[in-house]
Protein backbone atom coordinates (compact mmCIF):
# COMPACT_ATOMS: atom_id res chain seq x y z
CA UNK A 1 0.00 0.00 0.00
CA UNK A 2 1.77 3.04 -0.71
CA UNK A 3 0.81 5.86 1.35
CA UNK A 4 2.14 8.99 -0.91
CA UNK A 5 0.22 7.83 -3.96
CA UNK A 6 -1.90 10.48 -5.69
CA UNK A 7 -5.45 10.60 -5.40
CA UNK A 8 -7.59 9.81 -8.24
CA UNK A 9 -10.38 12.79 -8.72
CA UNK A 10 -13.79 12.03 -8.32
CA UNK A 11 -15.95 12.18 -11.49
CA UNK A 12 -17.74 15.43 -11.19
CA UNK A 13 -21.64 14.96 -10.95
CA UNK A 14 -22.25 18.67 -11.86
CA UNK A 15 -23.98 18.58 -15.47
CA UNK A 16 -24.08 21.38 -17.14
CA UNK A 17 -27.89 22.81 -17.95
CA UNK A 18 -27.27 23.27 -21.51
CA UNK A 19 -27.22 19.75 -22.32
CA UNK A 20 -30.10 19.89 -24.46
CA UNK A 21 -27.82 22.41 -27.06
CA UNK A 22 -25.72 20.30 -29.11
CA UNK A 23 -22.44 22.95 -28.95
CA UNK A 24 -23.08 22.21 -25.18
CA UNK A 25 -23.29 18.63 -25.08
CA UNK A 26 -20.65 17.87 -27.14
CA UNK A 27 -17.69 20.46 -25.40
CA UNK A 28 -19.13 18.85 -22.18
CA UNK A 29 -18.74 15.36 -23.61
CA UNK A 30 -14.99 16.39 -24.91
CA UNK A 31 -13.61 18.43 -21.85
CA UNK A 32 -15.87 17.42 -18.74
CA UNK A 33 -15.83 20.94 -17.65
CA UNK A 34 -19.62 22.41 -16.97
CA UNK A 35 -18.37 25.93 -16.76
CA UNK A 36 -17.19 25.63 -20.46
CA UNK A 37 -19.79 23.86 -21.92
CA UNK A 38 -22.16 26.55 -20.66
CA UNK A 39 -20.14 29.71 -21.76
CA UNK A 40 -19.59 28.34 -25.05
CA UNK A 41 -21.88 29.70 -27.20
CA UNK A 42 -20.70 32.94 -26.05
CA UNK A 43 -17.22 32.02 -26.42
CA UNK A 44 -17.21 30.54 -29.41
CA UNK A 45 -20.44 31.51 -31.15
CA UNK A 46 -21.16 34.69 -30.76
CA UNK A 47 -17.52 36.05 -31.43
CA UNK A 48 -17.97 34.13 -34.77
CA UNK A 49 -21.30 35.16 -35.75
CA UNK A 50 -19.76 38.83 -34.80
CA UNK A 51 -16.88 38.16 -36.80
CA UNK A 52 -19.23 36.54 -39.90
CA UNK A 53 -21.01 40.13 -39.80
CA UNK A 54 -17.66 41.92 -40.22
CA UNK A 55 -16.28 39.85 -43.18
CA UNK A 56 -19.89 40.32 -44.67
CA UNK A 57 -20.14 43.75 -44.21
CA UNK A 58 -16.81 44.31 -45.59
CA UNK A 59 -16.91 41.56 -48.66
CA UNK A 60 -20.37 43.74 -49.69
CA UNK A 61 -18.89 47.18 -49.67
CA UNK A 62 -16.58 46.01 -51.50
CA UNK A 63 -18.56 44.47 -54.22
CA UNK A 64 -20.55 47.44 -54.13
CA UNK A 65 -17.59 49.62 -54.49
CA UNK A 66 -16.18 47.88 -57.82
CA UNK A 67 -19.63 47.94 -58.85
CA UNK A 68 -19.55 52.00 -59.01
CA UNK A 69 -16.41 52.20 -60.48
CA UNK A 70 -17.52 50.20 -63.17
CA UNK A 71 -20.06 52.30 -63.70
CA UNK A 72 -18.04 55.48 -63.13
CA UNK A 73 -14.91 54.05 -65.25
CA UNK A 74 -16.80 53.54 -68.69
CA UNK A 75 -17.26 57.86 -68.70
CA UNK A 76 -13.78 58.21 -69.41
CA UNK A 77 -13.88 55.90 -72.49
CA UNK A 78 -17.01 57.45 -73.80
CA UNK A 79 -18.94 54.23 -72.43
CA UNK A 80 -21.91 56.11 -69.92
CA UNK A 81 -24.44 53.58 -68.45
CA UNK A 82 -27.83 54.35 -68.59
CA UNK A 83 -27.99 55.12 -64.24
CA UNK A 84 -25.09 57.50 -65.34
CA UNK A 85 -26.79 59.39 -67.92
CA UNK A 86 -28.85 62.33 -66.98
CA UNK A 87 -32.78 62.02 -66.45
CA UNK A 88 -33.24 64.06 -69.59
CA UNK A 89 -30.57 64.98 -72.59
CA UNK A 90 -30.06 68.31 -72.82
CA UNK A 91 -28.54 68.33 -76.60
CA UNK A 92 -28.64 65.48 -79.34
CA UNK A 93 -25.88 63.27 -79.40
CA UNK A 94 -24.64 64.53 -82.74
CA UNK A 95 -24.29 67.95 -81.70
CA UNK A 96 -22.78 67.08 -78.48
CA UNK A 97 -20.05 65.14 -80.45
CA UNK A 98 -19.74 68.49 -82.35
CA UNK A 99 -19.16 70.63 -79.40
CA UNK A 100 -16.95 68.60 -77.84
CA UNK A 101 -18.77 68.25 -74.35
CA UNK A 102 -19.82 64.62 -73.65
CA UNK A 103 -16.41 63.35 -72.23
CA UNK A 104 -14.77 65.80 -69.68
CA UNK A 105 -18.17 66.80 -68.48
CA UNK A 106 -19.70 63.10 -67.91
CA UNK A 107 -16.27 62.63 -66.72
CA UNK A 108 -16.66 64.78 -63.97
CA UNK A 109 -19.94 64.03 -62.98
CA UNK A 110 -19.64 60.47 -62.98
CA UNK A 111 -16.43 60.87 -61.11
CA UNK A 112 -18.37 63.15 -58.33
CA UNK A 113 -21.59 60.79 -58.54
CA UNK A 114 -19.31 57.57 -57.76
CA UNK A 115 -17.95 59.25 -54.65
CA UNK A 116 -21.44 60.05 -52.97
CA UNK A 117 -22.38 56.74 -53.96
CA UNK A 118 -19.62 55.10 -52.94
CA UNK A 119 -20.03 56.91 -49.14
CA UNK A 120 -23.84 56.29 -48.86
CA UNK A 121 -23.13 52.39 -49.30
CA UNK A 122 -20.59 52.63 -46.76
CA UNK A 123 -22.39 54.32 -44.18
CA UNK A 124 -25.65 52.54 -44.74
CA UNK A 125 -23.56 48.76 -44.80
CA UNK A 126 -21.77 49.62 -41.33
CA UNK A 127 -24.51 50.59 -39.99
CA UNK A 128 -26.08 48.08 -40.65
CA UNK A 129 -23.51 46.02 -39.51
CA UNK A 130 -23.09 47.65 -35.79
CA UNK A 131 -26.70 47.46 -35.27
CA UNK A 132 -26.11 43.01 -36.23
CA UNK A 133 -23.14 43.25 -33.70
CA UNK A 134 -24.87 45.28 -31.13
CA UNK A 135 -27.56 42.93 -31.23
CA UNK A 136 -25.37 40.05 -31.07
CA UNK A 137 -24.24 41.49 -27.54
CA UNK A 138 -27.38 41.56 -25.81
CA UNK A 139 -28.04 45.25 -26.46
CA UNK A 140 -31.62 46.11 -26.83
CA UNK A 141 -31.97 48.28 -29.71
CA UNK A 142 -35.81 49.92 -29.27
CA UNK A 143 -34.49 52.49 -27.14
CA UNK A 144 -31.19 53.12 -29.20
CA UNK A 145 -33.67 53.21 -32.69
CA UNK A 146 -36.24 55.75 -30.62
CA UNK A 147 -33.50 58.00 -29.35
CA UNK A 148 -32.00 57.78 -33.08
CA UNK A 149 -35.51 58.56 -34.31
CA UNK A 150 -36.68 61.53 -32.22
CA UNK A 151 -32.59 63.16 -32.84
CA UNK A 152 -33.20 62.51 -36.80
CA UNK A 153 -36.39 64.43 -36.54
CA UNK A 154 -34.72 67.14 -34.53
CA UNK A 155 -32.10 67.42 -36.66
CA UNK A 156 -34.33 67.62 -39.75
CA UNK A 157 -36.30 70.28 -38.06
CA UNK A 158 -33.02 72.20 -36.91
CA UNK A 159 -31.04 71.80 -40.28
CA UNK A 160 -33.80 71.89 -42.80
CA UNK A 161 -31.49 74.30 -45.10
CA UNK A 162 -28.56 72.07 -44.85
CA UNK A 163 -30.62 68.94 -45.82
CA UNK A 164 -32.21 71.09 -48.48
CA UNK A 165 -28.85 71.73 -49.64
CA UNK A 166 -27.62 68.68 -49.83
CA UNK A 167 -30.91 67.09 -51.92
CA UNK A 168 -30.35 69.84 -54.31
CA UNK A 169 -26.88 69.01 -54.77
CA UNK A 170 -27.37 65.71 -55.58
CA UNK A 171 -30.24 66.42 -58.01
CA UNK A 172 -28.10 68.59 -60.15
CA UNK A 173 -25.74 66.48 -60.68
CA UNK A 174 -28.27 63.73 -61.32
CA UNK A 175 -29.49 65.62 -64.16
CA UNK A 176 -26.26 67.36 -65.32
CA UNK A 177 -27.39 70.74 -64.90
CA UNK A 178 -23.76 72.28 -64.87
CA UNK A 179 -20.35 71.53 -63.98
CA UNK A 180 -16.67 72.67 -63.87
CA UNK A 181 -15.56 74.94 -66.54
CA UNK A 182 -19.24 76.10 -67.51
CA UNK A 183 -20.10 79.48 -67.81
CA UNK A 184 -23.58 79.85 -65.72
CA UNK A 185 -26.05 82.19 -64.54
CA UNK A 186 -27.09 81.71 -61.11
CA UNK A 187 -29.57 84.74 -60.51
CA UNK A 188 -27.49 86.91 -58.32
CA UNK A 189 -24.04 86.15 -59.65
CA UNK A 190 -22.93 84.82 -62.88
CA UNK A 191 -19.20 83.23 -64.02
CA UNK A 192 -17.39 80.25 -64.69
CA UNK A 193 -17.88 77.12 -62.21
CA UNK A 194 -14.89 76.47 -60.33
CA UNK A 195 -16.16 73.72 -58.04
CA UNK A 196 -19.33 71.80 -57.45
CA UNK A 197 -20.10 69.90 -54.31
CA UNK A 198 -23.13 68.90 -52.75
CA UNK A 199 -23.77 71.58 -50.71
CA UNK A 200 -21.97 74.20 -52.08
CA UNK A 201 -20.77 75.56 -55.85
CA UNK A 202 -18.23 77.73 -56.01
CA UNK A 203 -18.32 80.53 -59.38
CA UNK A 204 -16.05 83.48 -60.12
CA UNK A 205 -17.70 86.03 -62.08
CA UNK A 206 -15.73 88.53 -64.46
CA UNK A 207 -14.02 90.79 -62.19
CA UNK A 208 -12.62 87.81 -60.34
CA UNK A 209 -14.95 87.48 -56.87
CA UNK A 210 -15.38 84.08 -55.87
CA UNK A 211 -18.83 83.39 -54.88
CA UNK A 212 -19.96 80.25 -52.83
CA UNK A 213 -23.70 79.81 -53.23
CA UNK A 214 -25.52 77.16 -51.51
CA UNK A 215 -27.31 74.72 -53.43
CA UNK A 216 -30.85 74.56 -52.13
CA UNK A 217 -30.93 78.79 -52.92
CA UNK A 218 -30.41 78.25 -56.80
CA UNK A 219 -33.68 78.48 -58.60
CA UNK A 220 -32.76 79.33 -61.78
CA UNK A 221 -29.70 78.01 -63.52
CA UNK A 222 -28.73 79.49 -66.93
CA UNK A 223 -25.86 77.63 -68.64
CA UNK A 224 -24.21 79.18 -71.54
CA UNK A 225 -21.40 76.15 -72.12
CA UNK A 226 -23.85 73.67 -72.64
CA UNK A 227 -24.73 72.38 -76.28
CA UNK A 228 -24.48 75.21 -78.34
CA UNK A 229 -24.80 78.69 -78.62
CA UNK A 230 -26.65 81.62 -80.78
CA UNK A 231 -24.08 84.82 -81.10
CA UNK A 232 -26.34 87.72 -81.99
CA UNK A 233 -25.32 90.88 -83.19
CA UNK A 234 -27.13 94.19 -83.44
CA UNK A 235 -25.58 96.82 -86.30
CA UNK A 236 -26.88 100.41 -86.36
CA UNK A 237 -26.72 101.27 -89.79
CA UNK A 238 -28.92 105.03 -89.28
CA UNK A 239 -30.79 105.38 -92.84
CA UNK A 240 -28.30 103.86 -95.25
CA UNK A 241 -29.61 102.03 -97.58
CA UNK A 242 -30.13 98.57 -96.08
CA UNK A 243 -29.67 96.39 -99.62
CA UNK A 244 -26.35 97.74 -99.54
CA UNK A 245 -26.01 97.42 -95.88
CA UNK A 246 -27.05 93.56 -96.19
CA UNK A 247 -25.11 92.72 -99.17
CA UNK A 248 -22.07 94.28 -97.32
CA UNK A 249 -22.34 92.07 -94.21
CA UNK A 250 -23.45 89.25 -96.00
CA UNK A 251 -19.97 89.43 -97.42
CA UNK A 252 -18.10 89.38 -94.09
CA UNK A 253 -20.25 86.60 -92.71
CA UNK A 254 -19.48 84.26 -95.87
CA UNK A 255 -15.76 85.03 -95.18
CA UNK A 256 -15.67 83.85 -91.13
CA UNK A 257 -17.83 80.73 -92.57
CA UNK A 258 -15.12 79.71 -95.26
CA UNK A 259 -11.78 80.73 -92.75
CA UNK A 260 -10.67 77.58 -91.28
CA UNK A 261 -9.27 78.86 -88.10
CA UNK A 262 -13.22 79.60 -86.93
CA UNK A 263 -14.57 75.96 -88.93
CA UNK A 264 -14.25 73.98 -85.50
CA UNK A 265 -16.63 76.83 -83.89
CA UNK A 266 -18.89 77.71 -86.40
CA UNK A 267 -22.04 74.59 -86.39
CA UNK A 268 -23.97 76.97 -89.03
CA UNK A 269 -22.90 79.70 -91.42
CA UNK A 270 -23.29 83.03 -90.07
CA UNK A 271 -27.04 84.49 -91.38
CA UNK A 272 -27.68 88.24 -91.64
CA UNK A 273 -31.57 88.16 -91.19
CA UNK A 274 -32.30 91.68 -92.35
CA UNK A 275 -34.11 95.04 -90.18
CA UNK A 276 -34.80 94.01 -86.64
CA UNK A 277 -35.82 97.21 -85.45
CA UNK A 278 -36.59 101.33 -86.54
CA UNK A 279 -35.96 103.33 -84.33
CA UNK A 280 -35.86 107.77 -84.93
CA UNK A 281 -31.97 107.08 -85.41
CA UNK A 282 -32.49 104.72 -88.12
CA UNK A 283 -32.95 100.75 -88.72
CA UNK A 284 -30.40 97.88 -86.53
CA UNK A 285 -29.83 95.27 -88.81
CA UNK A 286 -29.31 91.45 -86.92
CA UNK A 287 -26.58 89.02 -87.67
CA UNK A 288 -27.33 85.71 -86.09
CA UNK A 289 -24.45 82.82 -85.84
CA UNK A 290 -24.65 79.15 -84.08
CA UNK A 291 -21.82 77.95 -82.65
CA UNK A 292 -20.02 75.43 -80.35
CA UNK A 293 -20.69 76.97 -77.23
CA UNK A 294 -16.92 76.96 -75.91
CA UNK A 295 -16.39 79.00 -79.07
CA UNK A 296 -19.59 81.95 -79.17
CA UNK A 297 -17.11 84.32 -77.12
CA UNK A 298 -14.29 83.93 -79.86
CA UNK A 299 -16.55 84.09 -82.77
CA UNK A 300 -18.62 87.14 -81.24
CA UNK A 301 -15.65 89.05 -81.02
CA UNK A 302 -14.12 88.13 -84.96
CA UNK A 303 -18.22 88.54 -86.15
CA UNK A 304 -18.19 91.60 -84.79
CA UNK A 305 -14.96 92.70 -85.88
CA UNK A 306 -15.17 91.63 -89.99
CA UNK A 307 -18.96 93.60 -89.87
CA UNK A 308 -17.62 96.37 -88.48
CA UNK A 309 -14.59 96.33 -91.21
CA UNK A 310 -16.91 95.73 -94.16
CA UNK A 311 -19.26 98.61 -93.15
CA UNK A 312 -16.34 100.96 -93.44
CA UNK A 313 -14.86 99.49 -96.43
CA UNK A 314 -18.03 99.77 -98.42
CA UNK A 315 -18.18 103.47 -97.41
CA UNK A 316 -21.77 103.25 -95.40
CA UNK A 317 -19.74 104.68 -92.27
CA UNK A 318 -19.65 107.70 -93.62
CA UNK A 319 -23.47 107.95 -94.46
CA UNK A 320 -24.42 106.90 -90.88
CA UNK A 321 -22.22 109.71 -89.93
CA UNK A 322 -23.28 112.45 -92.13
CA UNK A 323 -27.24 111.23 -91.13
CA UNK A 324 -26.92 112.27 -87.79
CA UNK A 325 -27.41 115.78 -86.45
CA UNK A 326 -25.07 116.72 -83.40
CA UNK A 327 -26.70 119.91 -81.29
CA UNK A 328 -23.62 122.35 -80.19
CA UNK A 329 -24.72 124.16 -77.49
CA UNK A 330 -24.15 128.27 -77.85
CA UNK A 331 -20.79 129.26 -76.76
CA UNK A 332 -19.96 132.17 -75.04
CA UNK A 333 -19.19 134.03 -77.97
CA UNK A 334 -22.17 133.12 -79.34
CA UNK A 335 -24.11 134.91 -76.30
CA UNK A 336 -22.36 137.72 -76.35
CA UNK A 337 -22.98 138.47 -80.12
CA UNK A 338 -26.51 138.77 -79.25
CA UNK A 339 -26.27 141.66 -76.52
CA UNK A 340 -26.44 145.47 -77.22
CA UNK A 341 -25.40 148.10 -75.95
CA UNK A 342 -28.43 148.07 -73.47
CA UNK A 343 -27.15 144.77 -72.40
CA UNK A 344 -28.90 141.41 -73.47
CA UNK A 345 -31.94 141.05 -75.51
CA UNK A 346 -34.80 139.62 -74.40
CA UNK A 347 -35.33 136.79 -76.39
CA UNK A 348 -32.14 137.01 -78.16
CA UNK A 349 -30.81 134.05 -80.84
CA UNK A 350 -28.03 133.32 -82.48
CA UNK A 351 -26.36 136.13 -85.31
CA UNK A 352 -28.29 136.69 -88.17
CA UNK A 353 -31.72 135.92 -86.35
CA UNK A 354 -34.64 138.15 -85.85
CA UNK A 355 -34.69 138.19 -81.86
CA UNK A 356 -31.90 141.16 -81.12
CA UNK A 357 -32.87 144.13 -80.33
CA UNK A 358 -29.49 145.88 -80.23
CA UNK A 359 -26.38 146.40 -83.10
CA UNK A 360 -23.27 145.32 -82.83
CA UNK A 361 -21.00 148.16 -83.37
Amino acid sequence: MTLFAEPTPAPSTTTPACVTNALCDFIYQQTGIPWLAESSYYILVKPFRILLILIAAIVLKWVINRFIKRLTSGAREGRVPGLLRPFREHVPDALQEAAGVRTERRRQRAEALGSVLRSLASISIFAVASMLILAELGVNLAPLIASAGIAGIALGFGAQNLVKDFISGLFMLLEDQYGVGDVVDLGEASGTVEAVGLRITTLRDGRGVLWYIRNGEIVRVGNRSQGWALVIIDLPIGFARVDQVTAALREAANSLAEDPEYADALLDPPEVLGVEQTTVDGSIIRTTAKTASEGQWRVGRELRRRLTEALEQAGITQQISASRMFIRPPSPTDLGATEGPGGSAPGGSAPGGTGGTGEST
